[in-house]
């Protein structure tokens, strides 16, 4: 699901053109997040150990789902001053009231999409959607058959994609 640029914006059946005011007041850019080690060096060896491991793996899902969140919180402020701007035409409104809807549909899909994954005894995993293409990054060092049928089949099921439209990667 992609913000409308400059242009037009089709809510479905219709539609609503000029909408430059939103394309402008629109930003989809996410903060870059580092994420760092905890490292300490020994004088004595030039050695550096690193405390990464798994705790970067943590953080990896963790730093995912905040920089996804921050971009669904961006989008959704932006067509929210756009609702309550007085010179928006009312289509323009209708626009950005459909796109709300579909941001807080998608996120609330992706929230129970993710649980469920979870509930089937994978540890961790993060689930983009973009213009249909759902990507799902499990944390597993290896999936068998069984677990991307099950996967596949909660993803289908929850966020209403097409199998040939679900990606399943491991990290």
């Amino acid at each position: 699901m992609c913000p409308p640029g400059k242009g037009n914006v089709s809510t479905g059946n219709e539609t609503v053109e000029n909408t430059e005011e939103i394309g402008n007041a629109i930003s989809t850019s996410t903060p870059n997040t580092d994420v760092g080690t905890d490292a300490s060096t020994h004088p004595a060896d030039n050695t550096v150990e690193t405390n990464a491991g798994a705790s970067q793996e943590e953080d990896y899902y963790t730093a995912s789902r905040l920089e996804r969140e921050t971009m669904y919180s961006q989008m959704l402020e932006s067509y929210q001053k756009i609702l309550d701007s007085k010179t928006t035409p009312t289509k323009q409104k209708e626009a950005a009231q459909t796109e709300i809807k579909k941001i807080n549909d998608t996120k609330n899909a992706i929230m129970i999409t993710e649980n469920l994954i979870k509930t089937k005894g994978f540890e961790d995993c993060i689930v983009y959607e973009n213009d249909g293409s759902i990507n799902a990054i499990i944390k597993k060092e290896q999936l068998k058959k069984e677990d991307t049928a099950q996967i596949q089949s909660i993803i289908a099921r929850e966020m209403n994609a097409k199998i040939e439209n679900i990606h399943i990667m491991t990290k």
